[in-house]
């Protein structure tokens, strides 16, 4: 029962972390107005606007900082060595001025102290509780429901669309994870919801987190999906250069999306449609030199009118 504890301890610390996440967001289309206005200005008014774009971008620092702090304090909550290491720890935790993570600081620290009557108790009691999740509610939808079983791929669509819009779920790595699995179903549908629902969950992640290391990873999951329905999320990201903030050495720093573009770039050469042929060439005046000679360089390899995938497949 300590290990259910200390995992939904760590859920309630990364979803302190995500909220502090949606405030970069906010400013992240701050920045962005603020840099339209810029080019419109007058002169005079251009000191002024600058110096809001300097104060977001302190802004967007702390808040990466913050999410990194909040995101270790769930890492270091299994690492700990020993019980006493661990109840300390937790003890820190439960002095934190976050509700959530209070409460379960506190459960993980009764759950350490409780009676072995108690906790055989409590695990009987959640042997027989039916847990089912968002995600394993629409799976089950996708094996049942007439509506997502017809041959009109649309309504399946528009189900991932829905379901990926819930507030929370696209950063809820379980739920990601549940759907992934369900890719490799025996039942075509429900891998078919299953790509679709995993396309839409990874979209947020690529194209709006602070995070562009875990960008960058939505990014690297997305190319390995053999779903066409994966093809205008991959264009999406290649032709939207953008900033964020990445760790390194335990720092963070601004940095630019152009590693995720490059495995975007490369994973529409192997698709090989006509939107990616379209997509690479209009490509010739990016600003990202790499990105320039790498479409250039593909479209030389393949000068033909692209109309499929290549031989081999990425997987």
């Amino acid at each position: 029962m300590i290990g259910l504890g200390l995992r939904q301890l760590q859920d309630a610390l990364n979803r302190k972390a995500d909220r502090i996440q949606h405030e970069f967001v906010g400013l992240s289309e701050e920045l962005e107005e603020l840099g339209s206005k810029l080019l419109e200005a007058e002169q005079a008014d251009r000191p002024s606007l600058r110096e809001r774009q300097q104060e977001v971008r302190e802004q967007q620092m702390q808040i990466a900082n913050d999410v990194n702090v909040w995101r270790e304090r769930a890492r270091n909550v299994i690492q700990q060595r020993g019980s006493g290491a661990l109840r300390a720890y937790l003890e820190e935790l439960a002095s934190l001025e976050d509700e959530q993570v209070q409460a379960a600081a506190k459960h993980a620290l009764y759950l350490i102290d409780a009676p072995e009557d108690e906790l055989a108790a409590l695990a009987d009691k959640a042997s027989v509780r039916k847990v089912t999740t968002p995600a394993g509610r629409l799976i089950e939808r996708a094996r049942t429901e007439y509506d997502l079983r017809t041959g009109d791929p649309a309504t399946r669509m528009r189900t991932a669309v829905e379901f990926s819009n819930r507030p929370g779920i696209s950063q809820d790595d379980a739920a990601l994870e549940e759907i992934e699995a369900a890719m490799e179903d025996p039942d075509p549908l429900v891998r078919e919801i299953a790509a679709l629902t995993t396309v839409q969950l990874l979209r947020f992640r690529s194209l709006r987190l602070a995070d562009l290391d875990a960008s960058h990873l939505a990014v690297q999951r997305l190319a390995k999906i053999n779903h066409m329905a994966a093809i205008p999320v991959l264009i999406e990201v290649l032709d939207n250069p953008r900033t964020g903030f990445v760790t390194r050495e335990g720092e963070s720093a601004e940095d630019d999306n152009g590693r995720s573009r490059m495995v975007a770039l490369l994973r529409l050469v192997e698709w090989h449609t006509p939107d990616a042929q379209y997509t690479l060439r209009g490509l010739q005046f990016d600003r990202d030199s790499h990105i320039v000679k790498a479409a250039k360089r593909a479209l030389e390899l393949f000068p033909g009118d692209w109309t499929g995938r290549l031989p081999k497949p990425h997987r």
